[in-house]
């Protein structure tokens, strides 16, 4: 494993991704990407339940609801029992295109020169 911390990517990345590669004003592609993920943040929190947003290529995003617990442990003591309440958690499908290029070997990755800094590409 590697000692490097993980790249993190901003909204402002996805921005300048999405300019570059329509040849439009960041300007122009900042508001749209914002509303995109309003949209779907808003989709998840105010639908009661389960739900889905599924993106074909990319992948699903899946709320899933979660069983009470009326008698989990508290970890710091557990003697005590505790009642956990039902509620909803975010799961990530990704999909095929993704899975396919996450198959991809690290020890390969490493001899191409790919690693933590490259800067993000197309993924076909």
């Amino acid at each position: 494993m590697s000692n490097q911390r993980p790249r993190t990517f901003i909204k402002r990345d996805v921005v300048e991704m999405v300019a570059k590669r329509t040849k439009l004003d960041p300007k122009v592609v900042a508001p749209i990407v914002d509303a995109t993920f309003t949209s779907m943040r808003n989709m998840i929190v105010e639908t009661l339940g389960e739900c889905r947003i599924e993106i074909r290529d990319f992948g699903v995003l899946q709320v899933k609801n979660t069983a009470a617990k009326p008698k989990a442990r508290n970890p710091r003591n557990p003697e005590k029992e505790i009642f956990i309440p039902a509620r909803r958690k975010t799961h990530f499908r990704p999909g095929r295109r993704i899975k396919e290029a996450l198959q991809t070997p690290l020890d390969e990755l490493q001899a191409k020169g790919s690693g933590n800094n490259k800067k993000p590409g197309d993924v076909k």
